[in-house]
Formats: C-alpha cells, sequence, structure tokens
C-alpha cells in the first residue's frame, strides 16, 4: 500500500500514535516549534526562520523589526486601508476587509508587485549609480508575458509625492544605521541624485525593497511579505469603521460646481458638497 506526502523542506511533523491526523511534534526547518521556538524566539525571528529557513541575525532581527512597525499601519490614507474600511463599514466580514485590502495593495502602484519590481532592479543594478540614474530616466514598458501591465513610474518612488515625506525619511535613517544594511546605506547617500533621475520622491515601497534586499529575501518573498506585513493597519481599521457606521465614515470631500438653471432665484451656479 502506498501512502501520499506533501512534499516540504519548511516543515515536518511526527503525528500522534493515537491520531494520524493530529501532529505530536512540529519542527520548522529543523527547530521545535511547539518545544524550542515558542519558549525561546520571539515572533520576527520565526517569521524569518518561516521566509529564510535560517535563524536571524541580531541585525537582521533589527531590521525585518523595524520594517514591520513602519509597514504595520500605512494609514487611512492609504488606497488598501481604505478597502478594508469600505468593507468594514459596509459590515463586510472579516476575512472580506482583509481581501479587499490585499487585493487593492498587491498592485504595481505602491502595493506589493511594485517592490518585487524594484528588487529585481535591485538584483541588476546592484549599487551602480550610473546604471540606476539610465535605468530611472526610462519610462517602463509593458511585458505581454507578465499578467502586471507597467507601473507609469519608477518602481520604489511615489508617482505623487511633492518631496521625500519625513516617515521614508525617519525609515530610511533607522534602518541604514543597522550594521550590514548595505543597500539601505547605499540608498540613503544616494536618495537625492535618485530621486532627481526619477523626477519622483522616494516612496516607502523603496526602502521596504532594499531592507528586503539586505535581509536576503528573493523579489518573490518580498512581495509576499509586503502584502503581510501591511495587513495589521488594514484590519484594526475595518474594525474601528464598523464600530462607527457609515455616517461617520471617512468620505472625500468633493466640491462640483452645478448650474441649476435661469430661475430668478438661481441665476448662478451653486457648488453641491458630496
Amino acid at each position: 500500500m502506498s501512502s501520499e506526502s506533501i512534499r516540504t523542506r519548511i516543515w515536518q511533523e511526527e503525528a500522534e500514535p493515537d491520531n494520524a491526523f493530529a501532529a505530536a511534534a512540529c519542527h520548522c526547518h529543523g527547530y521545535d516549534v511547539y518545544g524550542d521556538l515558542l519558549i525561546h524566539a520571539n515572533w520576527i525571528e520565526y517569521l524569518y526562520l518561516l521566509f529564510r529557513g535560517e535563524a536571524p541575525t541580531p541585525q537582521q532581527v533589527r531590521l525585518l523589526e523595524g520594517l514591520s512597525i513602519a509597514l504595520a499601519n500605512p494609514g487611512p490614507r492609504d488606497a488598501a486601508v481604505h478597502a478594508a474600511m469600505c468593507g468594514g463599514v459596509g459590515g463586510s466580514t472579516s476575512a472580506s476587509c482583509l481581501m479587499a485590502a490585499l487585493a487593492v495593495g498587491a498592485g504595481a502602484s505602491g502595493g506589493a508587485r511594485e517592490v518585487h519590481i524594484a528588487m529585481e532592479e535591485w538584483n541588476a543594478r546592484g549599487t551602480d549609480l550610473p546604471r540606476w540614474q539610465a535605468g530611472l530616466v526610462k519610462k517602463p514598458v509593458d511585458d505581454p508575458a507578465d499578467v502586471w501591465p507597467a507601473p507609469g513610474h519608477a518602481a520604489g518612488f511615489d508617482p505623487h509625492g511633492v518631496r521625500c515625506t519625513a516617515p521614508v525619511m525617519e525609515t530610511l535613517t533607522h534602518l541604514a544605521a543597522v550594521d550590514g544594511a548595505g543597500s539601505l546605506a547605499w540608498l540613503k547617500d544616494n536618495r537625492q541624485l535618485l530621486e532627481s533621475s526619477a523626477g519622483l520622491p522616494l516612496a516607502m515601497s523603496g526602502v521596504a525593497a532594499a531592507t528586503f534586499m539586505d535581509l536576503g529575501f528573493n523579489p518573490a518573498q518580498g512581495e509576499m511579505l509586503y502584502l503581510l506585513l501591511r495587513l495589521p493597519g488594514a484590519a484594526v481599521h475595518a474594525l474601528e469603521q464598523k464600530n462607527y457606521g457609515h455616517k461617520n465614515f471617512p468620505f472625500f470631500r468633493i466640491e462640483l460646481e452645478k448650474d441649476l438653471g435661469t430661475d430668478s432665484d438661481m441665476d448662478n451656479p451653486v457648488t453641491v458638497i458630496i
């Protein structure tokens, strides 16, 4: 009699002696999860182990922990968080709110796919400033073999930004000071030159891409982590708006001028607030 098994290098289980469908022991990349990691590891160390298959150094823990804090809540201005808020105020299930945030935050304009593209550019350009400057002035073009349309701007930069924002600067400065953060340190030193070539300010997605490079992640891992690390903010804002109700929902203020005709008391257009 043959038995089927799941092929994975990540996880190993030992079944309970009286129940083949329940685990008696679980090992993640060789580490006993409930007998060792639960007692001695923290969440960031375990997260790194899951993705990289090895225990992180103290410097890597600092990098991933700092980035996790910076990304945890993008705030209500972020489109992905706002999508989750819409789900919450509309009475959607928790899973639906998170799926809305994932869907909106997955793209190539401020989303996880942008991080993937930026990391591919790091792989191709390294810390070669002339190559970066030459690449940033080129307009991205669609790849017919890719399901993702090309972004309309340089990956890792803010297409709507006026200048590099304080949160981006503070995150970059903090992470670049960690030992071994070579990509981040180079990005900090050359930020203004890169922004000049791109014609846009650096975005948080660009800082995230450089951090993932210094942590040894590949673009697919960086894309997945970017999606994961931004979910806490989406979750709490969805829950908050569900409690507030639709009458308190922060709709954007839009002013339109509407011509109501030529009646004697309405000779002039009026402003309608939506």
